[in-house]
């Protein structure tokens, strides 16, 4: 049976070695065959899309945006676009995409939005709001403070093109109120950083980042915190100048605050008290009046 079995093989294979060019040329003319039986029900025919009148599909979206179906609308309004790019509709329906975005939480999308409505209308009355659409988009992207600020940033520069170029917009207190919070953000991540440090023995690095909040974010409820730690780690690397007027500072912009207090009974332990040196860096923060 074995040798049987072997006889069978050797003879196939001999078979196959003799045939294999015709074997070949026998695939290539059923793939050929099958191709033209292919073509035989012709090519695939794609569905066109029905044309809607620009005046039904905007109404259509109106619909959808007053019934709060931002979804529908969105696709009902990318439809308009498409179908009637350059129809009396299409600013309208660029706002509203922006708008319709921003709703859904959709931020990333609703701040490419808003580029795209700025790029092509950028004298539009509409300006403004739409600068706040898209800082607000920012603004609802914020993180806790352990993560990257770059949202923050983003959200502060665009509010501030609302503040500064249309100060008497309905959009410019929003855009103030939203601004003191991200800024807030930017000082609480520089505070984390700095805290950080300073449990780490890396007090020069600490000093960086408490400076970075007292000098540039004076507006921030970490303010306070900020001038005890410069008290603190100043202390701690022998810098009794610095020390006394982070301290002085702390408490001439803080009396009542409990961070001066700890920062008064942090020199008494040494002999000292707050003094302000007009030719440190750390004096441009005292408040004037």
């Amino acid at each position: 049976m074995a040798r049987n079995s072997t006889g069978q093989f050797v003879i196939l294979k001999a078979i196959a070695q003799h045939t294999g060019r015709a074997g070949r040329i026998l695939a290539i003319i059923g793939l050929a065959a099958a191709l033209s039986a292919c073509n035989l029900f012709g090519p695939t025919k794609i569905k066109e899309e029905a044309i809607v009148p620009p005046e039904t599909l905007y109404q259509s979206a109106l619909a959808d945006m007053d019934g709060q179906r931002f979804n529908g609308a969105i696709t009902t309004l990318q439809k308009l676009e498409r179908q009637h790019p350059y129809s009396e509709f299409k600013e309208k329906a660029q706002l509203m995409t922006v708008y319709a975005n921003f709703r859904i939480g959709k931020y990333e999308e609703a701040v490419l939005a808003a580029d795209r409505y700025m790029a092509l209308y950028p004298a539009s009355p509409e300006t403004p709001y739409i600068l706040w659409l898209k800082g607000s988009s920012y603004y609802g992207q914020i993180k806790d403070i352990t993560r990257d600020q770059q949202l923050s940033r983003n959200a502060i520069e665009t509010f501030q093109l609302v503040v500064s170029n249309y100060p008497k917009s309905e959009y410019a207190k929003d855009a103030k109120d939203k601004m003191l919070v991200a800024t807030d953000q930017m000082a609480g991540k520089e505070m984390s950083v700095g805290r950080y440090y300073l449990g780490n023995g890396q007090y020069t690095a600490a000093i960086n980042r408490f400076r970075v909040v007292v000098e540039q974010y004076q507006t921030s409820t970490h303010i306070e915190e900020a001038l005890y730690r410069l008290t603190e780690a100043n202390l701690l690397l022998g810098l009794v100048g610095e020390a006394q007027t982070a301290a002085a500072v702390l408490g001439h912009n803080y009396p009542s605050s409990s961070w001066y207090k700890q920062a008064f009974a942090l020199l008494e332990k040494q002999g000292l008290s707050p003094n302000l040196n007009s030719g440190s860096p750390l004096a441009s923060a005292v408040r004037r009046g």
